[in-house]
């Protein structure tokens, strides 16, 4: 399905509230003067207030990409699209998008 493209501005959180940033994203194509993210590397989680063992596993610490753009890609890589599939390690929760450029769509 198509989906809008994730910008280093987009608001990505984890399922307890941790916000999840990306750790490199791509300066050579931009949406709306903010560049966008490929799948390759992960985002970095903060403030996951998951509590640590024995009570669970822990905070999340970054979410990996599972499932990206198909048709469009930078520099090789696929863009992440806001219906885009990531899970937590390593908690094994999804990271959800919860706002992002309504401009430009991927499929």
């Amino acid at each position: 399905m198509p989906g809008f493209l994730l910008t280093v501005g987009s608001q990505v959180i984890c399922a307890h509230g941790g916000q999840a940033k990306a750790t490199v994203p791509n300066p050579r194509v931009k949406v709306m003067g903010q560049p966008v993210v490929t799948m390759g590397p992960p985002y970095a989680i903060a403030g996951c207030p998951n509590p640590p063992p024995p009570v669970n596993v822990g905070p999340c610490i970054m979410g990996n990409w599972v499932k990206g753009a198909l048709r469009v890609k930078v520099l090789g890589m696929p863009v992440l699209l806001q219906d885009g599939v990531a899970i937590c390690v390593p908690t094994g929760t999804p990271l959800t998008v919860v706002l992002t450029q309504p401009r430009v769509k991927g499929m």
